[in-house]
C-alpha cells in the first residue's frame, strides 16, 4: 500500500473545528471524482464507511481516501448485505441491513462527512441527527445546505442517484443558495400562472418532468464542455473520464460516444489503451446491470447504428495501426443491417464485413512456394473476394464513406492486398491488368482527396508509395509464374 503524507480529516477537526465551507466543498469534489470512479467498476464497489478519520489531507491540500476494509461488490438480485458494516451517524440507514448497498449509500456517508467538517457537530454523537447546517452556523450556504440535506434523505431514491450529479451541484452550490432560487421559482410561477386554472396540475407535472431533463441534459454538456477543454492533454484517460461521467448520466446520447471515437481516430491509429477505455465506457451500466450500449441501442437506435459504422470503421482501419478485422466484424454487421442507416454505408459495411468474416482464407500459411495459401476455397474464393473487396472504391468515396479517413483506409487496403495477395488472385483467374487498373484507380483516388489534417496527408503519402511497390511485385508475380495478362499460361 501506498504511504499517505499527512494527517486525517477528524484530527483537524480536532485541531480547529468547524473548516472552512469553501475547503470543505473542494474536498467534497475530489471524493466525488475517487467515488465515482469506484462506481464505475464493474461490478461497482461500494466503500460504505466514509467519515474524517479515513479522509487523509495531505501537505497540498488535497485529500485521499483509506482504509477499505469495509468496501464490497454490489451484487445483482442480493436484498441486502452480507454483513452490515459502517459507522454509526455516518452510515446509511440501509447499512442495517434493510435492502442491499449502493452508490447511494456512499453518497449518505459523503453528506454526513461534509456536515461533521462544515459544523463542526459529530454526526457518531447524540442525538445522532444532522441538522439543516445553518442552524450551527448561519453564514454557511443555502445551497450547500440542500446539498447535504438532499444527500443524508433516508429513502436512497430521494437522494442524488450518482457522483457525477451530486459533483455537478457542488461545483455551482453558490448558485442554489436561496436567492437564486428564489429568482426561479419567481419565475417558475409566472409560467403556472399563465396557464389555465383547468390544467395547472397537468402543466405543473409537465414542467417538473422537463426541468428534470433540463438538468440531466445540463450536467451533460458541462461534462462534454470539460471533455473538450482537455483536449489538448497528452493523456487521453483525462478526456475519457469525462466522457464516461457523461455517458453514465445519459447513455442514450450519442454525443459523448461519437466526439470520443473522432478523438481516438484523430491519428489514425486505435491503440489499446484507448479500445479499453471505450470498452469500459460501452459496457459498464446502471443498477439494473444493463449496459451502457445496450440503453444506447434501444433509446436511440439510428444513432447508435451510425456510431456502430464508424467504430467498424475505425477497428477495420485503424486498431494499433494495421486495423483488425475481427473486432470490426460484429460492428459492421450492425451496420450493414441496420434500417435507418444511408444504403451507400450500409452496403459498404457489409462488404466489409463479408471480407472480415472470410480473411482468414488469405492469412499465411506454409506451401511449397513460402506464400500465402487458401484454406478453404471453396467457402470464397479467390475471385470472389477480389470482386467484394474492388467494388468497396467504386464511385465517391468522401461521399460514401463520409469522411477521407476512412477513404485512405479503403485505398490503402486495395493496395494492401494487391501488394501482399497478387499471387492468390493471380491463381484465382484475376489478371494482371485487373490488378493494375485497380492500382491506378487507387492512385487517382488518393491524389484527388482533400485534407487539411497533417496525420491524413501523411498517410496518403503513405499509400501512393506503396503503389509502386504492389505494382513491382505484380510484375514480378505474372513474370516468374509465365502468366500472360488473360490469366492463362504462356
Amino acid at each position: 500500500m501506498d504511504y499517505i503524507e499527512g494527517n486525517s480529516l477528524s484530527q483537524a477537526l480536532k485541531d480547529y473545528g468547524a473548516l472552512p465551507q469553501n475547503d470543505v466543498v473542494k474536498w467534497a469534489r475530489q471524493l466525488c471524482d475517487a467515488l465515482g470512479y469506484l462506481h464505475s467498476r464493474n461490478p461497482p464497489i461500494i466503500y460504505r464507511d466514509l467519515k474524517p478519520a479515513n479522509i487523509m489531507l495531505q501537505p497540498n491540500g488535497n485529500v485521499k481516501i483509506i482504509d477499505f476494509g469495509t468496501a464490497r461488490e454490489f451484487k445483482e438480485g442480493r436484498a441486502d448485505d452480507t454483513i452490515p458494516l459502517g459507522t454509526q451517524g455516518y452510515a446509511a440507514p440501509e447499512q442495517y441491513g434493510s435492502y442491499q448497498t449502493d452508490a447511494r449509500t456512499d453518497i449518505y456517508n459523503l453528506g454526513a462527512t461534509m456536515y461533521h467538517l462544515v459544523t463542526g457537530h459529530n454526526p457518531c454523537e447524540p442525538p445522532y441527527v444532522i441538522h439543516p447546517i445553518r442552524r450551527w452556523n448561519p453564514a454557511l450556504s443555502s445551497g450547500l445546505e440542500g446539498i447535504i440535506a438532499k444527500c443524508t434523505q433516508r429513502d436512497p431514491n430521494d437522494r442524488y442517484q450518482s457522483c457525477v450529479e451530486l459533483l455537478y451541484d457542488l461545483e455551482r452550490y453558490r448558485e442554489l443558495d436561496y436567492e437564486s432560487r428564489r429568482k426561479q421559482s419567481f419565475r417558475w410561477r409566472l409560467f403556472l400562472s399563465a396557464a389555465a386554472l383547468t390544467v395547472i396540475s397537468a402543466l405543473g407535472a409537465a414542467g417538473f418532468a422537463f426541468a428534470e431533463r433540463l438538468q440531466v441534459r445540463d450536467n451533460y454538456d458541462a461534462l462534454i464542455q470539460k471533455a473538450q477543454e482537455q483536449y489538448g492533454n497528452d493523456d487521453i484517460s483525462t478526456v475519457g473520464h469525462y466522457y464516461a461521467q457523461a455517458i453514465t448520466l445519459d447513455p442514450a446520447n450519442e454525443a459523448a460516444y461519437n466526439e470520443f471515437l473522432a478523438l481516438i481516430r484523430r491519428d489514425q491509429v486505435f491503440d489499446e489503451d484507448e479500445n479499453t477505455m471505450l470498452r469500459q465506457m460501452l459496457n459498464e451500466g446502471n443498477g439494473a446491470r444493463v449496459t451502457n450500449v445496450e440503453m444506447f441501442r434501444e433509446r436511440n437506435p439510428a444513432s447508435h447504428d451510425a456510431f456502430a459504422y464508424d467504430l467498424g470503421l475505425a477497428y477495420y482501419f485503424a486498431y494499433n495501426g494495421q486495423g483488425d478485422k475481427g473486432r470490426a466484424e460484429s460492428w459492421l454487421d450492425i451496420a450493414a443491417e441496420s434500417p435507418t442507416l444511408d444504403p451507400q454505408k450500409r452496403e459498404l459495411a457489409r462488404r466489409l464485413a463479408l471480407i472480415a468474416s472470410n480473411y482468414d482464407l488469405f492469412l499465411n500459411h506454409a506451401d511449397q512456394g513460402g506464400r500465402s495459401g487458401l484454406i478453404n476455397p471453396e467457402n470464397f474464393t479467390p475471385r470472389d473476394f477480389w470482386a467484394e473487396m474492388v467494388t468497396l472504391s467504386d464511385g465517391d468515396l468522401v461521399a460514401t464513406t463520409g469522411n477521407t479517413f476512412v477513404s485512405i483506409g479503403v485505398y490503402h487496403e486495395l493496395i494492401y492486398q494487391v501488394l501482399q495477395h497478387n499471387d492468390i488472385f493471380m491463381g484465382g483467374g484475376v489478371t494482371k491488368a485487373e490488378m493494375l487498373e485497380q492500382l491506378n484507380k487507387a492512385e487517382r483516388g488518393l491524389q484527388a482527396l482533400s485534407t487539411s489534417n497533417g496525420d491524413e496527408k501523411e498517410a496518403i503519402d503513405n499509400a501512393l508509395a506503396q503503389i509502386d511497390s504492389a505494382r513491382q511485385y505484380v510484375e514480378t508475380t505474372f513474370t516468374n509464374r509465365s502468366i500472360g495478362e488473360d490469366g492463362q499460361s504462356s
